[in-house]
C-alpha cells in the first residue's frame, strides 16, 4: 500500500519558519517533521510514498536527493577520474520508495489528491495524511478498521489537548480545574485510509478542498468511517506547536516515535 502525504501548502500560520522552507521540512529535533511522519508508516512496513508537492517543493526534492550527504559523516575522494564517496555510520532508511509529484503551487488538498490518482491506479486502498501532524497511531489497526467498516474512506478521530485551562462551575464556584485537558469531542487528525472510490468525489480543480465538499459528501452518503485514536496526536500549525514538539523531543518524550519503542 502506498502512503500519500500532502506537502504543498504554504503554512501561513507558521510564517516565521515557512517563509524560508515548506512546512514539512520544519524540524523536530534534527529531522524534518516529514521524516518523522514517514518513519511512523515505515515502522509498520509501509515504505512506498507519494509526496504531493507545491510551495517550495524543490526543497523537499533536494532534501531527499542529498539525504545521505546531509545526514551522515562521509569521506569524499576528489582528483580521481570518478568521484567516490564512502559513508560512515550510515543513518538507516529502510528501502523507502518516494514519488515526488508536483501538484501545483496554489492547489487545495482535494485537487492535490486528484492529481496523483495516476500513481494509484493499481491500488485498491491507500493511506493519506498531512505533512504536519504526528501521532502514536497503530497504522495496522487503522487499516484493519478501514477494511472491517468497508466504506470508501476512514479518518482518524483524535482528541488534542486544549491550550486553555478548563473549569467546571457549580453555583458560582469552581468545582474542578484542569490545565490543558484533552478535548471531550473528536476532531479529524488526518491519518486516512482511502479506497479508489474517493476519486469520484475529488477533482483536479485548484479550488477542490478535501476537508469540505468531498469529506462532507462522503459523510452524508454514509461512506466515511472514523477510527477513534485515544493516544498521542500533535499538529504543527503555530510556533507554540513547534516549541512544544521540540521540547518534548529534547527531553526524550517522543510518543510519536514508534520506531524507537521496539
Amino acid at each position: 500500500m502506498k502512503v500519500v502525504i500532502l506537502c504543498g501548502g504554504k503554512g501561513m500560520r507558521l510564517r516565521e519558519e515557512t517563509e524560508y522552507r515548506p512546512k514539512p521540512l520544519v524540524c523536530i529535533g534534527d529531522r524534518p517533521i516529514l521524516w518523522h511522519i514517514m518513519n511512523i508508516y515505515s515502522h509498520y512496513g509501509f515504505r512506498d510514498f507519494i509526496l504531493c508537492l507545491g510551495y517550495k517543493g524543490d526543497m523537499i526534492k533536494d532534501y531527499f536527493l542529498n539525504y545521505d550527504e546531509m545526514n551522515n559523516d562521509f569521506t569524499l575522494q576528489l582528483g580521481a577520474k570518478t568521484k567516490s564517496v564512502v559513508f560512515h555510520d550510515k543513518d538507516p532508511i529502510d528501502n523507502w520508495r518516494i514519488t515526488f509529484a508536483d501538484t501545483g503551487l496554489h492547489t487545495n488538498t482535494g485537487g492535490r489528491i486528484a492529481r496523483i490518482q495516476k500513481y494509484l491506479q493499481d491500488d485498491e486502498h491507500f493511506f493519506l495524511t498531512y505533512g504536519d501532524g504526528v501521532a502514536d497511531i497503530d497504522i495496522n489497526d487503522l487499516y484493519a478498521h478501514h477494511v472491517k467498516m468497508g466504506l470508501l474512506a476512514t479518518l482518524s478521530g483524535v482528541r488534542p489537548l486544549t491550550p486553555f485551562g478548563v473549569i467546571e462551575p457549580v453555583k458560582g464556584r469552581v468545582r474542578h480545574f484542569a490545565e490543558k485537558p484533552k478535548e471531550r469531542g473528536y476532531i479529524s487528525g488526518g491519518f486516512f485510509v482511502c479506497s479508489q472510490g474517493i476519486f469520484d468525489f475529488v477533482t483536479e480543480d485548484e479550488s477542490c478542498t478535501w476537508e469540505r465538499e468531498p469529506l462532507q459528501t462522503l459523510a452524508s452518503k454514509g461512506q466515511l468511517a472514523v477510527y477513534e485514536h485515544s493516544g498521542f496526536w500533535h499538529c504543527l500549525d503555530t510556533m507554540k506547536h513547534l516549541e512544544d514538539l521540540n521540547e518534548m523531543h529534547r527531553v526524550g518524550n517522543r510518543p510519536w516515535a514508534v520506531w524507537e519503542h521496539v
